[in-house]
């Protein structure tokens, strides 16, 4: 029997558990028919994300996402300095966000999962609220019944 087998094999094992844990970074460069490019670095590890583009006029645009269980928190960085942080927490029946600008204005999105969906209620930054309902069913339920109640509605 060959004794060098199982050692290789364990080290392949080590060197693929390694390999799992770390980070994956790409960058991506796009060069357009008038010869400006615009160049996208993106990273990843464990859920978190990290990325960032760079104009062909050198400003640059970012998105920063941090994932905990039970929570998110994302933050862009738009060309101009701007930011807009969105912080997000699963609750025992939906998510609550609050997104809040640079400006320090901020918005809540709260979604409640109901029998037949969702209900997701947002205030904006000027107190006024709008109320979505999401009903569950495949795409192909959902426009049968738009189909049905457009022919009920036409004379």
């Amino acid at each position: 029997m060959n004794t060098r087998t199982p050692l290789l094999t364990a080290l392949l094992a080590g060197l693929s558990l390694a390999v799992a844990g770390a980070a994956m970074a790409r960058e991506t460069t796009v060069t357009g028919p008038n010869g400006k490019s615009a160049t996208r670095q993106v990273e990843r590890e464990r859920g978190d994300v990290s990325s960032s583009t760079t104009g062909p006029n050198g400003k640059t645009r970012s998105r920063e996402v941090q994932r905990e269980k039970g929570s998110a928190t994302s933050t862009v960085t738009q060309r101009d300095g701007d930011t807009v942080t969105r912080e997000s927490v699963k609750t025992d029946n939906g998510v609550s966000s609050t997104i809040t600008s640079s400006t320090g204005k901020s918005a809540t999105a709260e979604t409640v999962k109901t029998e037949t969906g969702s209900t997701t209620t947002v205030t904006g930054a000027n107190g006024k609220t709008a109320t979505i309902e999401h009903e569950r069913g495949t795409r192909a339920e959902k426009v049968k019944a738009r189909r049905a109640a457009r022919q009920a509605s036409t004379p």
